[in-house]
């Protein structure tokens, strides 16, 4: 993928997924299959490798927080499903191919993406429970908890709804793109520190970096949307204009949208510096989601 992306943990995380997906009865083939297709689909696998990552900078065995990876990955892949459905952002394609509800119908697409939420947490009890103490354990599913609720990922999604259409002051901006986007993948990090051992510093360090991450990461998802190509994004480009979405190229242009996803990554890395831990493949990451293309 890239000389600075960690596709070592990639192919594990990718691994992992295989082993760790949940098998159900043949009456409920359809809503695996839907699963399976979305949950495998082509893709970076960004927020679980920071998982890994996270843990791996503390000097911890990458693999110990391989379960909690997988199952923020689960999470993810349940929030696509939803977004495309037609009453939210109405798109057809993903990663390069036909979005869930259109493979599937909208109804077996709500249903696998509400197995693959509850999946998540079925699997961190289980598996990930098998190697963690109770209480970095507990930590771990409270990160996912409340990234995933009314102060995370569905807050930010209700606000991007309300702001359809309008333009929007800075703060509000921005807490669309930290909650919809920015709390799942703060989380990643967060699980990971808090699963590799690190102490109170080092996850608040972690947890700063990432939090810059996920904006540089939306930023650029945004403006990708407006000067990229629908081979190389995976998806059909436009479409944050052709919805009225509240976007920082929308609202600010192209080129200063660039500079507010270099300023972020640029705070991303800041938030690493004196840092008494490994940071060279975090500040990697930062610099391969500021100049990614797809």
């Amino acid at each position: 993928m890239s000389l600075s992306y960690p596709d070592d943990l990639k192919l594990l995380v990718n691994e992992a997924l295989r082993a760790y997906f949940p098998h159900s009865d043949e009456p409920l083939n359809t809503v695996s299959e839907a699963m399976a297709y979305s949950l495998f689909s082509p893709g970076k696998r960004f927020r679980p490798v920071l998982t890994l990552l996270a843990a791996e900078a503390l000097g911890a065995d990458p693999k110990i927080a391989l379960p909690v990876a997988c199952a923020i990955e689960f999470i993810h892949t349940y929030s696509l499903i939803h977004d495309d459905l037609p009453a939210i952002d109405n798109d057809d394609l993903r990663r390069g191919r036909a979005t869930c509800h259109v493979k599937f119908g909208e109804d077996v697409a709500i249903l696998a993406g509400d197995a693959l939420f509850a999946e998540a947490f079925v699997l961190v009890l289980t598996e990930q429970s098998k190697c963690t103490d109770p209480g970095p354990l507990l930590e771990a599913l409270k990160e996912l908890a409340v990234a995933t609720g009314i102060n995370g990922m569905v807050g930010g999604q209700v606000a991007d709804i309300m702001a359809t259409g309008l333009s929007v002051d800075r703060v509000t901006l921005e807490y669309i793109h930290n909650h919809k986007t920015g709390s799942l993948i703060t989380a990643a990090a967060r699980c990971g520190a808090i699963l590799g051992g690190g102490s109170f510093a080092q996850i608040e360090a972690i947890s700063e970096y990432a939090g810059h991450l996920g904006l540089t990461f939306q930023i650029i998802d945004d403006i990708l949307d407006v000067v990229g190509s629908t081979d190389g994004v995976g998806k059909h480009v436009g479409r944050d204009a052709d919805n009225r979405k509240t976007t920082f190229p929308g609202q600010l242009g192209v080129n200063r949208a660039q500079e507010e996803a270099q300023a972020t990554a640029a705070r991303a890395i800041e938030a690493l510096s004196g840092a008494r831990f490994r940071t060279d493949r975090l500040v990697d990451m930062a610099n391969f989601v500021l100049r990614r293309t797809s």
